[in-house]
Parts: structure tokens; sequence; C-alpha cells
């Protein structure tokens, strides 16, 4: 049997030139779309949340006594007295039960959908 040498050399192996002139882009551009879709998506949901917001405000700012609204809790009620703060609904017309809500609490105002359904 044939004694067989191996040889080493230190160093590196010349790097292979890149095919057809192109270079890599660094790594920090690989997360541009990345950074473009998550502005494009906040941007989005918060402006349609202004949006809803601005409505709510609206709603609130036009409620007058006799219109029928629904509270975040799901009660029904007419308005029987409408304060900066607090709006006073008659939830029951038998016993002429009135509850005082503040105006946060109120979800929607029922009779003006109505209004629009038709």
């Amino acid at each position: 049997m044939k004694d067989i040498q191996i040889v080493a050399q230190a160093g590196t192996a010349p790097a292979a030139a890149p095919a057809s002139g192109t270079v890599d882009p660094p790594g920090w551009l690989n997360f541009v779309p990345i950074i473009l879709l998550v502005l494009v998506m906040y941007v989005f949901m918060f402006r349609n949340q202004k949006g809803r917001d601005q409505k709510k405000n609206e709603m609130l700012a036009k409620m007058k006594k006799g219109d029928e609204v629904q509270t975040i809790g799901g009660e029904f009620g007419r308005v029987v007295d409408v304060r900066d703060d607090r709006v006073l609904l008659k939830v029951d017309e038998t016993s002429n039960t009135k509850i005082w809500y503040s105006r946060s609490a109120i979800h929607r105002v029922v009779t003006d959908d109505k209004v629009e359904a038709k």
C-alpha cells in the first residue's frame, strides 16, 4: 500500500465572482417591504378608528328629546332629558322608569337608523 500524504494549505479559497454582475443588497434592505406594510396597516387602522369616533361624537351631539337609543349594555330607552355629561332615558313605559346614563354609555340612536332605512 502506498502512503498517501495530505497537504493542507493555510488560508481561504478565492471568492467566486458574482454571476452576471449582480450584487447582494445589504441585510437591512430585506426588511423594507415589511416595515412599509406595517406602516400602511397602522395608518389605515387608526384612520378608520378616527372616523368612527367622529361619527359617534356627531351622533351624541345631535341626540335630542324623544329619540330612541340603545345603551352599550343593550338596553333600549327613549330620551327624556339631555345634558352635557348625561342623558335621562325612560326605559319602561308601564312603570314610568327613568334612568340617568353617561353620554358615553349611549351606543347608538335607533330613531335615526329607522329613518335612514326607509
